[in-house]
């Protein structure tokens, strides 16, 4: 039997135990925990690596070549990730990938005590960002067996808000630790995030996969068999395209925004942390109401509406003079990015058969992202250059022309 021709109907996709409430699920609620935890963590990376390569070289470009380098790693992991995930024992993999980045992120706050070794940064960085791709595609995976496909959205939904407000919390945090003791210990708060992370998913019971066809295929021939979903299914194909766009345009905001606020308006540590934790509300607030407006207004409308969003966000923040403004619009542009993206894997998750998730995502990141790394390398050049205004209105205006694409695609009608 093909591919093609397989019904969704396997354990995956029945209800139980979804006609429970997703708290009262063991296991899932576990799940939810260590990825909250480990967000937590992150949210400390994600103003401390940033924050060593100012700190150490005082240039908005060496901040998106770092970022550039992490995206290029992560793009590079994607094409194998999923030929990996579908093969390998997910919930080891998982632990793997934590354990593996706890490691190599406690070593910065270590060799950081001798000086700053902006090297090693990007050293460490590209593994972590190619082990997360990994993990991410695996994460993908592995909630479609905690949970029944009727609850798939809600579950996802909750998982974003959770992790938005530990992002909440964990920004405000690191920019305090940041101040305080620096940014190279913010760092050693993620990788001891990602012990506890390990160690909660190590009590996870995850139900079994669906038997897959006994025979062996090549590496290639895997790797383009996700690809090959994706160009069947218009929605799909569509997605990939306009996201291609999209990720070029915005993978460099989070680089924009620290620069906008520390060079253009000379503010701290501790305000940057402030500004992208009440950001972060925005993802929780999105992640909040995702669910229930896919239900009223449809996957199309809610997922062109937050593309729009996003633009519109985005194209007022490095033209922002007050922090609470920039906030604002920070929380914005993130509660779009939130909803989009919750729709888009939720559907992704509904209409890919169980046997070829970890491909089709694996093929979906890696094509949607492969010029992300570029586009940020390039909007932090230009911000450095031309200033963060006209690069902030132009990259916004991008975004706003990418969700009127979506108007004329399949996307419109899903």
């Amino acid at each position: 039997m093909t591919y093609e021709a397989q019904r969704d109907d396997g354990p995956d996709s029945r209800t139980l135990p979804g006609t429970r409430p997703l708290w009262r699920q063991r296991d899932f609620a576990v799940f939810w925990a260590a990825q909250t935890l480990s967000v937590l963590g992150d949210s400390f990376a994600l103003i401390a690596l940033p924050l060593l390569v100012l700190e150490a070289t005082g240039s908005v470009a060496r901040m998106g070549l770092l970022t550039a380098v992490g995206g290029a790693a992560s793009v590079a992991a994607a094409v194998f990730a999923g030929v990996v995930v579908d093969r390998v024992d997910r919930r080891r993999l998982l632990i793997g990938c934590d354990l593996v980045r706890m490691v190599l992120y406690g070593v910065i706050p270590v060799v950081w005590l001798l000086g700053p070794k902006v090297w090693l940064l990007y050293a460490v960085l590209p593994v972590c960002e190619a082990v997360g791709m990994l993990f991410a595609v695996g994460y993908v995976t592995v909630v479609r067996s905690l949970v029944g496909t009727g609850q798939l959205t809600e579950a996802n939904g909750r998982l974003n808000a959770t992790a938005a407000a530990a992002g909440v919390l964990g920004p405000v945090c690191a920019g305090v630790v940041a101040a305080w003791t620096g940014p190279a210990t913010a760092v050693g708060v993620d990788a001891a995030s990602f012990g506890v992370s390990a160690l909660c998913t190590a009590f996870v019971r995850f139900r079994p996969r669906p038997a897959v066809p006994s025979e062996r295929t090549g590496l290639w021939r895997d790797v383009r068999t996700g690809a090959a979903f994706l160009r069947r299914q218009p929605v799909l194909r569509s997605l990939t395209v306009l996201l291609f766009v999209f990720s070029f345009l915005t993978l460099g905001l989070n680089d924009l925004v620290i620069y906008h606020l520390k060079h253009d308006l000379g503010h701290d540590d501790g305000t940057v942390g402030t500004v992208l934790a009440v950001g972060a509300l925005g993802t929780i607030t999105g992640a909040l109401l995702v669910a229930r407006l896919r239900r009223w207004l449809g996957f199309g409308a809610v997922w062109t509406g937050s593309v729009a969003l996003c633009g519109l966000a985005f194209a007022g923040i490095a033209r922002a003079d007050d922090i609470p403004v920039v906030a604002l619009l920070s929380a914005l542009f993130l509660a779009g990015g939130g909803m989009a993206g919750t729709c888009s894997m939720s559907l992704r998750q509904e209409i890919t058969p169980e046997p070829l998730l970890g491909r089709v995502t694996s093929a979906f990141w890696t094509l949607h992202y492969a010029a992300a790394p570029l586009g940020a390398a390039t909007l932090t050049w230009a911000a450095e250059h031309q200033g963060t205004a006209p690069v902030g209105l132009a990259a916004g205006a991008c975004c706003v022309l990418v969700a009127a694409a979506a108007l004329v695609t399949p996307i419109r009608r899903a």
